[in-house]
């Protein structure tokens, strides 16, 4: 390589190192801001369903808008959304590889002292040669979630659970447990994409 190329090349990387940097912490906080509207989103649903006919209704409100939900913050932000978990109810949502092994880490991490709603995990992965940015954060379980996912539940809750969901697995947690998680995929390449057209 001629010499006088050099000190190019070198202010070249050094310029790409911060700037992949603040990408990485922008969809951090891009993530962050995802989890918030996608579990207040699901809450207020959930809420709406025990108030206006309890669990047994709850669980048909979520069978038909969680989707809709999903769906709606995945097209408004341009990221792919859902939630997976390693006892699922919907086996829709089954972990993929990379979902399952940090699904797994986060049981660890429950186990060592950390607080289900704070663990959370990302990395820029390689897919079909790609940089793709993965973000999941833990979802804990909370006693409003024991009526339709506790070791407990009634005959009607069971009925209707076996009605909607006959592969169902989402049972016996119980509060302070790791439920699932929320999972979120964006292409850097896409993001590079915008930013020259523009």
């Amino acid at each position: 390589m001629p010499k006088h190329l050099l000190p190019i090349l070198l202010t070249g990387l050094i310029c790409v190192v911060p700037a992949r940097a603040n990408d990485i912490a922008q969809h951090v906080d891009e993530s962050r801001t995802l989890v918030q509207d996608f579990s207040q989103s699901l809450k207020r649903e959930l809420q709406r369903g025990m108030k206006a006919g309890g669990p047994v209704y709850a669980i048909g409100v979520c069978n038909v808008n969680a989707p809709t939900i999903t769906a709606s913050i995945g097209a408004e932000s341009g990221w792919d959304v859902g939630r997976t978990s390693l006892r699922g109810r919907n086996p829709i949502n089954k972990p993929d590889d990379w979902e399952r092994h940090v699904l797994e880490t986060f049981e660890e991490r429950l186990l060592s002292g950390e607080e289900a709603s704070e663990i959370e995990y990302f990395e820029v992965v390689q897919q079909d040669g790609d940089d793709v940015f993965r973000y999941m954060r833990a979802i804990p379980t909370v006693a409003l979630c024991e009526s339709c996912h506790g070791s407990v539940l009634d005959s009607a809750v069971k009925e209707r659970l076996r009605d909607l969901y006959p592969m169902d697995r989402a049972r016996g947690y119980r509060a302070g447990d790791i439920r699932g998680a929320f999972t979120f995929a964006k292409s850097l390449s896409t993001d590079a994409a915008v930013d020259t057209d523009e």
